[in-house]
């Protein structure tokens, strides 16, 4: 019968094919529970999950569904969010993502989104989709003995308190919370109900056993809750002393207090010798807080969140500017969704974007170091050192950076 691509979500059988196939594709065991897939098609948004199948064996995957992107300034981006990509190795080569993903992206720039976005797990597959990495995370070793911090410190002095609490208080509190802390964080993403229900073991499902985190709050002088804290430990001992290494989970702030008393609740608990953090901000607060910054160590810097534009007027007029000018983009993208020339005209009162064809371009750059500078993760002048802009007009670098400077990197703490 050939290969046949097609939408999942209105046949159990194609269904549960979908998920096994993913299950190859991340190597997971290469089993379908009949639960866990029972509860995945009940709390699981399956309408734009795609499978490419011979006879009734999916061999290659592909899933979206609706997220919402921070801009610099807060505005919130309508975004296609792309997860759930596998091809089997036994059918690479045949052009199976190519037709996944290019029907995903018409639908989605036909649905009115703005960007789309995706974690790649492999760099050099989706730039030749038109994407570009837009956010990088940064991970942690810190030994605790050796940070500076106060052994005889039992909270904060500011005025905050610090209590550990349960997943029941953790969904309570936490939507909200996180709310105001991805309006106010460039890169952040929004969170479904199921993230939080899934987060703190109210729903159950995928190939790890649950292991119950500790939960932390920290509420200002005033009550209100301003940081979250999720972490998990392990139970080594070393020479008859406790030596346990404490894994964040979770870690976000609205305030830099909040997030310098998470960080010193964690860095003090009993019997933790060592923390590690993955997938923190590029320009996390840590060591700089630390009495002794040598204490934490950065173990590794990547790349995470990956974007590209599929309106482009509606995304640059979004985002806030630091600066008045005008910029002429000439943008090329491999797909064709968002080809030609803008004319940008921004101030910090606001911005506007359109087509152009009297204008000749200030920068010629594609889709994918647009997205890098959109969010502010990568200067222009980077950019065009590594050949990834042509400046056309002398000084447009420069105008460029002045523009679309951000005082913070942009962070996404989610992966989907």
């Amino acid at each position: 019968m050939g290969l046949q691509m097609r939408l999942v979500a209105d046949d159990p059988a194609d269904t549960e094919a979908w998920m096994l196939a993913t299950s190859y594709g991340f190597m997971h065991p290469p089993q379908v529970d009949p639960d866990e897939l029972a509860l995945r098609r009940a709390r699981q948004d399956f309408a734009r999950a795609r499978g490419v199948f011979e006879d009734q064996r999916c061999v290659a995957t592909c899933c979206s569904f609706d997220q919402r992107l921070t801009a610099p300034g807060g505005a919130l981006l309508a975004a296609n969010a792309v997860t759930g990509v596998t091809v089997h190795a036994t059918h690479r080569r045949r052009g199976l993502l190519t037709r996944m993903l290019t029907a995903d992206l018409a639908e989605a720039k036909e649905r009115g989104d703005v960007v789309s976005t995706l974690i790649a797990a492999e760099y050099a597959i989706y730039g030749r989709f038109g994407y570009g990495p837009a956010t990088r995370g940064s991970s942690w070793r810190i030994n605790a003995g050796q940070a500076g911090l106060d052994p005889r410190w039992s909270g904060p002095d500011d005025g905050g308190s610090l209590a550990f609490v349960d997943g029941a208080e953790i969904r309570k509190v936490g939507p909200e919370l996180h709310e105001r802390f991805r309006a106010v964080r460039p890169g952040a993403i929004d969170r479904r109900p199921l993230w939080w229900e899934a987060g703190t073991g109210e729903v159950r499902f995928g190939p790890d056993p649950w292991k119950e985190p500790f939960f932390a709050l920290y509420r200002d002088a005033d009550g209100v809750p301003q940081g979250l804290l999720s972490f998990t430990t392990d139970k080594e001992w070393a020479a008859s002393q406790p030596a346990l290494t404490a894994e964040v989970r979770d870690l976000f702030a609205v305030t830099p207090a909040a997030e310098r008393a998470l960080w010193h609740l964690l860095l003090s608990v009993d019997w933790v010798a060592t923390v590690v953090a993955h997938g923190r901000a590029p320009d996390d607060l840590l060591p700089q807080f630390l009495p002794n910054p040598r204490a934490a160590l950065v173990t590794g810097l990547s790349d995470f969140l990956w974007m590209r534009p599929l309106d482009l007027p509606r995304m640059l007029a979004a985002r806030a500017y630091a600066a008045s000018g005008e910029l002429v983009l000439e943008v090329r993208d491999p797909l064709g969704l968002t080809e030609g020339r803008f004319l940008l005209a921004a101030s910090p009162e606001g911005a506007s974007c359109a087509p152009t064809t009297t204008r000749g371009a200030d920068l010629t750059l594609g889709t994918g170091a647009l997205a890098q500078l959109f969010l502010g993760d990568v200067s222009a002048a980077r950019l065009a050192a590594l050949g990834a802009l042509d400046e056309e007009t002398p000084g447009a670098v420069a105008r460029a950076d002045l523009l679309l400077h951000t005082g913070r990197l942009p962070w996404c703490p989610d992966g989907f």
